[in-house]
Formats: structure tokens, sequence, C-alpha cells
């Protein structure tokens, strides 16, 4: 469905009831970044979830883009009718000496509902599917460990259907998706769906600590 012919979509917002407040505070150290790690997550709509994780201490970079499928240098049109394979994701350069992979799951979990299958909201389609794209050995294990553990705590009600599968390509989407909430905060889309799920994250995550000072309030 098309994200701009949604018209009442306020009580389909991310629904956090149940969640357990994580009190480990991330470090205050510089990010080194010569030795920055990938993470490349699927949680619907990629403008809801690239602002979050660009307000982490740790991340250096997050681009939206496309990944899971089978068509190269897919368009944004293309990635919308569901025949390519793609997940709209994110891409996420971080430090893992300050902020962890396991601690970027536990946002991961939080800002979308990994329990319906291709679908956020109003957002359905394979698209918007729920995915961890891992890689390496290390994160697919990491992986599997952090969404057992979020399922068994209920933080959501259901059986997670996210899947764990091996990255292989990512593809950049296009230049105007990119900080694309920052840009067009008054969108119908972004202040009915993208900035009250900002207003939930800052609040839970600037009372851990995790936030960059700047966007902490």
């Amino acid at each position: 469905m098309n994200r701009y012919l949604l018209l009442i979509l306020s009580f389909f917002l991310i629904n956090c009831n149940g969640q357990e407040k994580k009190t480990k505070p991330l470090t205050n150290q510089k990010m080194d970044k010569n030795n920055l790690e990938y993470a490349t997550l699927a949680g619907g709509c990629f403008w809801c979830v690239e602002s979050c994780f660009h307000m982490l201490k740790g991340v250096d970079s997050v681009i939206s883009g496309y990944s899971g499928g089978h068509k190269d240098n897919p368009t944004y049109e293309e990635v919308c009718t569901g025949t390519t394979g793609h997940a709209e994701v994110v891409q996420i350069a971080f430090d893992p000496k300050v902020i962890s992979y396991k601690q970027l799951l536990e946002v991961f979990w939080f800002l979308h509902n990994p329990t319906t299958l291709n679908r956020q909201g109003n957002d359905i389609g394979t698209q918007y599917r729920s995915s961890i794209f891992y890689h390496s050995e290390k994160q697919k294990q990491e992986a599997e460990e952090s969404l057992k553990e979020s399922e068994a705590k209920q933080e959501w009600n259901g059986k997670y259907v996210t899947e764990i599968v091996p990255f292989e390509k990512f593809w950049s989407a296009e230049a105007y998706h990119q900080g694309y909430y920052n840009d067009n905060p008054t969108q119908p889309y972004c202040s009915a769906v993208v900035g009250p799920k900002i207003q939930k994250f800052k609040k839970h995550f600037g009372e851990l600590g995790w936030l960059n000072e700047k966007v902490a309030n």
C-alpha cells in the first residue's frame, strides 16, 4: 500500500507496552572511525528508523537503501512494487567500542513490530518485512540470541517473524530518501507516523543515556 495514500494512521503507531528498559548507558569515549563495523537492518519504512539510529552514540552513519532482492540497482518505484525481492533497509556504520551490535538490535526491536509478516502498520508488502542481514557469523549468533531474548520477554505480543539471513549486497536509496524526515517533518506520513515514533524513541533511549546530548531532549 502506498504510504502517501494513508489518511488515518495514528492508531497503527508502534506500541511498545511491556518493553523492559535496558539500564546500561553507552560509553562517552570518542568514536574510532578507523575501526567501524556495519549492521544492515529492515524494520519497515526506512524513513522511520533512519533518523533514530542517527541519534545513537557510537553511530557514524546511517544510509537508507535496499537489500535482500535479485534486482541490481533497484529504484524506489521498483522496490515499491514488491517484485524485486528487496526490503527497505538501513545500513549502519558503528564503533563497537561505543555501542555493540546487540545494543543496536535492542533499538531495532523497539522501533518496529517483529510479529507482523511483511507489514508495519499500513505499510504492506515484502519490502516492509522484518529482517536482519548479518555481516559475520558472530552477528548471526548475536542476532539469533537477541531475537530469542526479546521474544521470551514478550517485548511484543506474538511470535517473531524476523528473518536472519546473510548480507549480500546493499543498494543505496535515492538521495532524496537520505535524511528524509529531517527534510520533510510536515509531510503527512512523517507527521503521523515517523514523528511520534521518534519522540517515543528519544524518551526511552534518552533516559538510558544512549543518545548524543544534542538530541537527548
